[in-house]
């Protein structure tokens, strides 16, 4: 069935887009500013469309597309993470680029490229919104072309991003010549007619498509791109890398892994469970050599990859109930970190504006001239390293809690483990704002109105989840609990 009414939110997603973009070209003195409130206008009406289809019955587009409080879930995020990140540009981007209109037009089509790859229920459907994406974050990491390391970061990420796809591709190619399908539905069914064994096309299918999304979330070792293009990336641009894009990653996870591979869950689960173990503690290792504060917050985030990976080997080894309070779980952790990470991004790109430095150094002295910046990175922080009252708290014991309840009692170990390893380095930041003096001649000012105000919202909204997590709770159990309808056949399936 095609009805086009059920991606409305996308549309006007698109449309600001190129509303964006036509604006600059019929009024190229308009401030840069001003295209920056047009994007967050048109990320909310995209925000508040989205709100109308919560609670709706699923829909279908031609058995490649669903929209179901999944994909509503992911498009909530999706517009609040474009939101957030056109008023982090703002002022950013006004002196350091002449032109800003297609650096909002591809945040607002990344974005809609998240949300189609969590609707997506056929492979090359799925491949194409990765694309789009991923073609969008090329482009924005390096959209400061005066910058050497923005240039570079973008080169890196695009030659390792196309390795990626290349091994992708040809993971789904197998699974075609396995299957005779490229529907989850269908590949579900055909991984299952072909008896009990190994198959080592099968396996080898499998692992490249995990090879290739691994990539895409910033696994161990897929992760070599993640430190040079966050560095190098806008400051806000690394916000989004850190928060849509690796959420959009778990969006395909979890639809692939739940739907099409979970009756072959044996050939998956235990690379998985390594893959977690490595990739939390390779991100938190290299992230204690770090001076550079976006580099330590790349392997920062692909310590978190980490500890999401966690839910997704519990996928594997639990049943169906175990499955979904998995996902569950690992929706929840998605909300609280991507808060946690807006928080902190509001404050340091209000202290960049200021001070254009970022490096760890740079925070000298912070709580003596700026104290409520550093207060809110220090929260952002705690919340990283899953301290109570924050929202890391809450979201690392459920996440950990269904690892446990699939058994992966030594995953949720050496997940706490990290948790204790990260809040070194975490505190080592810390160190520089609260213990340090501030540089000379540094006095103490207010943060700018509309990044303190984003950062105390997102403040108290980490704060919300750390105490009170239960409103989110329901929408994320909502949320698995509707893909779990749609991947019920293939659990049926299990032997």
């Amino acid at each position: 069935m095609r009805d086009f009414t059920l991606f409305i939110p996308e549309y006007i997603a698109a449309g600001a887009a190129i509303g964006v973009l036509a604006l600059e070209l019929a009024l190229p003195r308009l401030r840069r500013d001003a295209l920056a409130w047009a994007t967050a206008a048109g990320a909310a009406a995209w925000l508040i469309a989205a709100l109308f289809y919560v609670g709706d019955a699923p829909g279908d587009f031609e058995g490649l597309l669903r929209t179901d409080a999944f994909t509503a879930y992911f498009r909530i995020l999706a517009a609040g993470a474009v939101l957030a990140v056109a008023l982090l540009s703002a002022r950013y981007l006004r002196d350091r680029t002449r032109a800003a209109g297609e650096y909002y037009g591809l945040l607002l089509m990344a974005g809609a490229g998240m949300t189609l790859l969590s609707a997506a229920r056929e492979l090359l459907t799925a491949y194409v919104a990765l694309e789009l994406l991923s073609f969008s974050l090329y482009v924005l990491v390096g959209y400061l072309k005066r910058d050497a390391r923005s240039n570079e970061a973008s080169l890196k990420y695009i030659l390792l991003g196309a390795f990626s796809s290349a091994m992708l591709l040809y993971g789904i190619s197998l699974l075609y010549g396995l299957t005779g399908s490229t529907t989850y539905a269908g590949v579900a069914e055909g991984l299952a007619a072909r008896g009990e064994g190994t198959d080592l096309a099968a396996l080898a299918a499998i692992m490249l498509i995990v090879a290739g999304v691994g990539f895409k979330v910033s696994a161990a070792p897929f992760h070599m791109w993640a430190p040079d293009a966050y560095q190098g990336a806008p400051l806000p641009v690394t916000a989004f890398l850190a928060t849509a894009s690796k959420a959009a990653g778990f969006a395909l996870i979890l639809r692939l892994f739940t739907e099409a591979l979970a009756v072959d869950a044996l050939e998956w689960r235990a690379a998985i469970a390594a893959l977690a173990a490595i990739t939390m503690t390779a991100g938190n290792l290299l992230a204690i050599q770090q001076t550079n504060l976006k580099r330590l917050l790349a392997y920062s985030s692909i310590g978190q990859a980490g500890y999401m990976l966690v839910a997704v080997a519990a996928i594997g080894y639990g049943d169906a109930a175990a499955a979904q309070n998995a996902s569950s779980a690992l929706l929840l952790h998605i909300a609280g970190y991507t808060l946690s990470t807006m928080a902190l991004f509001a404050a340091l790109v209000a202290h960049y504006n200021r001070t254009g430095d970022e490096s760890i150094e740079g925070l000298r002295g912070l709580s003596a001239t700026q104290p409520f910046l550093a207060l809110v990175i220090s929260a952002s922080l705690f919340s990283f390293a899953g301290l109570p009252f924050f929202a890391g708290f809450a979201t690392k014991l459920l996440l950990f809690q269904a690892g446990t309840g699939a058994g992966l009692l030594w995953l949720a170990g050496l997940g706490a483990a990290n948790s204790f390893i990260s809040l070194y380095y975490y505190l080592m930041v810390m160190r520089r704002m609260y213990l340090f003096d501030p540089p000379e001649g540094q006095t103490r000012i207010r943060p700018p109105a509309l990044l303190g105000a984003m950062a105390g919202l997102l403040l108290l909204g980490v704060v919300f989840i750390g105490v009170y997590p239960g409103p989110v709770f329901e929408a994320t159990d909502g949320a698995a609990a509707a893909l779990f309808e749609a991947s019920a056949a293939a659990f049926a399936r299990l032997p």
